[in-house]
């Protein structure tokens, strides 16, 4: 569906998107997070044809957008971060301007209108001008002139914004609806947004693409293993054949936790080291990450992006070897 190879977006000496490439498939709901400058909005506009990349390429169902721009782009649904509208018209005659620019012929777009109108739960503001909407009502107008020309491709720039709980929740919704027809792609900061509706995720940090991994993934990523102790055993846990970095995690329970990089199949070499050295080992299972810790630790400041993605974490941020002092 899409193909994006070694993307890279320049200015000048700036570079906003480095050497960049995934491919995502037909229905995915993918979610695109990243810092303030890390490339995300740079991205989607090389996707949508808005912006000329500076080397690589994007194919969109085999099309080359440089040679196919204006097709692609009437496959495609876009709500940018500041949807532009026109304030002082009415929403109904809004989204049939719009509907007239997506291409949609004149005797589909009483349809098309009624239909994006309903999805998008605007049916009580559908004669009220703009201007006197609220922001969460504006964000809905935006999102309603993406989906008129029912796209094969959304995406949506921080599509949650202005929103109620209620609002979020049934933008939530909508989401998984598109997804029936359409690819989406959300770009937002709300890290629980993604883990509520996508399945996938790409994280960008720095202009490079440092996370491309399905979030069941993710959290099931089992190179890591907590345990935790009755005493001081960082020395004890560095020296187990198979851990390659040991990390002393706080706690207020009394215990000492420890987080170990190490495989599975370690587990019982480090149960056998820790009674081994007279401790009372508690607990030894493997970590389970939300988005939020997977997040935290590709995006570390300190530590510089890594040359290439993987597809369950990143090496450049990992847990830095700390055997823990008593």
């Amino acid at each position: 569906m899409i193909r994006v190879e070694r993307l890279t977006r320049r200015y000048g000496d700036f570079t906003a998107v480095d050497d960049v490439s995934f491919h995502i498939g037909r229905g995915e709901i993918v979610g695109l997070l990243g810092h303030n400058g890390a490339g995300k909005t740079t991205i989607m506009k090389m996707l949508t044809g808005y912006l000329e990349p500076t080397a690589g390429s994007i194919h969109i169902d085999g099309l080359d957008i440089r040679q196919h721009r204006r097709a692609i782009q009437a496959r495609i649904g876009y709500l940018p971060e500041n949807c532009p509208v026109w304030p002082e018209m009415t929403v109904i005659d809004y989204l049939d301007y719009q509907a007239s620019l997506h291409g949609v012929p004149p005797e589909r777009r009483a349809r098309a209108v009624a239909t994006a109108i309903r999805r998008t739960a605007l049916k009580d503001k559908a004669t009220a001008p703009i201007q006197t909407l609220s922001r969460g009502y504006r964000q809905r107008v935006g999102v309603a002139q993406a989906i008129l020309h029912e796209p094969d491709i959304v995406i949506l720039d921080e599509p949650t914004n202005g929103l109620d709980p209620t609002q979020i929740r049934q933008m939530r919704a909508l989401i998984g609806e598109l997804a029936r027809t359409a690819t989406v792609i959300v770009s937002t900061h709300i890290l629980q947004e993604v883990q509520a509706v996508c399945e996938r995720v790409l994280i960008m940090r720095a202009g490079r693409l440092v996370v491309d991994a399905r979030l069941d993934e993710l959290q099931r990523d089992g190179r890591r293993l907590l345990v935790s102790v009755d005493g001081d055993a960082g020395k004890v846990l560095a020296a187990v054949p198979g851990v390659a970095r040991v990390e002393e995690k706080e706690g207020l329970d009394g215990q000492r936790h420890y987080l170990l990089e190490a495989e599975p199949a370690v587990g019982p070499a480090v149960a056998r080291a820790v009674q081994e050295a007279g401790l009372s080992l508690y607990a030894l299972q493997p970590e389970r990450r939300d988005l939020e810790a997977v997040f935290a630790e590709v995006t570390r400041a300190d530590d510089p992006p890594p040359s290439a993605p993987t597809t369950l974490r990143t090496e450049a941020p990992s847990v830095r070897r700390e055997a823990a002092h008593g």
